[in-house]
């Protein structure tokens, strides 16, 4: 009894500590507990690979960090009565998700969506998708003479590379398009960064046992299945619309039209990062992904944003001797990683990133760079040596692509994605 007094104090108190930080509040994907069936077994505490999200309070389960939820399920399936449902959106705030189904199709037949375009942004369950999504169309497939292929699949990142394989293994004939490099969104992770926390099933290659992996080491995994599968994935070219005709789909691209029975979007919600909408923004010097900080040495470095992208890209620049300042228009850090929030923390107090909250660039120059800053009510602009800027602040759902292939986009408020 005394022991689950002093844990339920110890989690109350967590949960005053992530409220003054601004991390209680869900941002995106979160677990909902419904106390009416809870026991307080714990095993969604134990299952769940991130630390602190959920804890128990008076023999039932309580969210903590929501907003640092990213989605892996393992507290929903690891709930012996099912009294957990993972909620994207709240009450106040909505999230913007195409129209999908259950079977991973869209209010268009023929169209699928898969990943985190549909608001499941781990990898390990955008593989688990891409792979479920090919299922489905392999058993509604209408084919028609029209059409060169049985799928098209766009984007090449965790969904995209396990439909890819998921169609070898089904014998669909299939393409894979995509805009930028292989890995989609993981390309432009941090050489170094550590990018899963859960195994996953890969098609014809089985289970991938890793609980920590790297990008390079992801990325080389991919390159290998797909090499030995002898599936290539047609980089750099940008899909400009999906036309519906009548038995069949038109996707064009930059360079040529592809017929096809079906379509597969795999593509990520930051494929197109947001910008910052100020002068001077189109300098070469001003960059939305940070691949190789090991090169940048000696430089006056902005990084913008109050993410994880942009926190681990200010943490890697420290090591290249790089004078770094982040901005940030928020009050405090309010959505990243428990070892983030801590590694920021120390590297401000160690002066190795000047960190500058509410705050926002409004000028860059070749050699400079402005940011409006408030300061107890006060507004004032301050002008900073500069040679890079890296901006993180977030990537723009396409509304207008997806809109004119006749997708119906919602904004979900609190809506549940999994549940029993």
């Amino acid at each position: 009894m005394k022991k689950g007094k002093k844990q339920s104090k110890k989690v109350k108190e967590k949960i005053e500590r992530a409220k003054e930080l601004g991390f209680h509040e869900p941002v995106s994907l979160h677990p909902v507990v419904n106390l009416d069936v809870c026991i307080g077994s714990g095993s969604c505490v134990a299952a769940c690979p991130e630390k602190d999200i959920l804890g128990l309070i008076d023999g039932k389960a309580a969210t903590i960090n929501a907003s640092r939820c990213v989605g892996h399920g393992a507290c929903f399936h690891s709930c012996p009565l099912n009294a957990i449902t993972l909620v994207i959106g709240t009450e106040k705030r909505g999230v913007d998700l195409p129209h999908v189904s259950q079977d991973f199709e869209t209010n268009v037949k023929g169209i699928y969506i898969a990943g985190e375009l549909g608001g499941m942004g781990l990898i390990k369950n955008a593989v688990t998708q891409g792979a479920q999504a090919i299922e489905n169309i392999s058993k509604n497939l209408n084919r028609s003479k029209s059409a060169e292929f049985d799928v098209v699949i766009i984007g090449a990142g965790p969904a995209g590379i396990s439909a890819s394989l998921a169609c070898k293994e089904k014998n669909l004939k299939s393409i894979t398009i995509e805009q930028d490099s292989l890995g989609g969104t993981v390309y432009s992770f941090p050489r170094k960064k550590i990018i899963m926390t859960a195994p996953m099933h890969l098609p014809l290659h089985g289970k991938v046992k890793y609980t920590e992996i790297t990008k390079p080491e992801l990325l080389d995994l991919w390159n290998e299945v797909l090499t030995k599968n002898n599936i290539a994935i047609n980089e750099n070219e940008k899909v400009l619309s999906i036309d519906k005709h009548e038995d069949h789909f038109v996707v064009q691209t930059g360079s040529r039209s592809l017929t096809t029975n079906s379509v597969l979007l795999a593509i990520g919600r930051r494929g197109s990062p947001r910008k910052l909408g100020v002068k001077g923004e189109a300098l070469e010097k001003v960059s939305y992904r940070l691949i190789e900080p090991e090169l940048i040495n000696n430089q006056h470095v902005l990084v913008v944003g109050g993410g994880d992208s942009a926190i681990e890209a200010a943490l890697a620049l420290m090591e290249g001797n790089n004078k770094i300042t982040l901005s940030y228009r928020g009050e405090s850090f309010s959505r990243i990683k428990p070892k983030n929030f801590e590694n920021i923390k120390k590297a401000e107090s160690e002066k190795k990133v000047d960190v500058v909250f509410k705050s926002n660039v409004t000028d860059i120059a070749e050699k400079s760079v402005v940011i409006a800053i408030e300061n107890d009510g006060v507004h004032f602009e301050k002008s900073l040596v500069n040679d890079l800027i890296f901006v993180f602040v977030g990537g723009e759902l396409p509304n207008e692509f997806l809109t004119k292939a006749g997708i119906r986009i919602t904004k979900k408020y609190g809506e549940a994605v999994l549940k029993h």
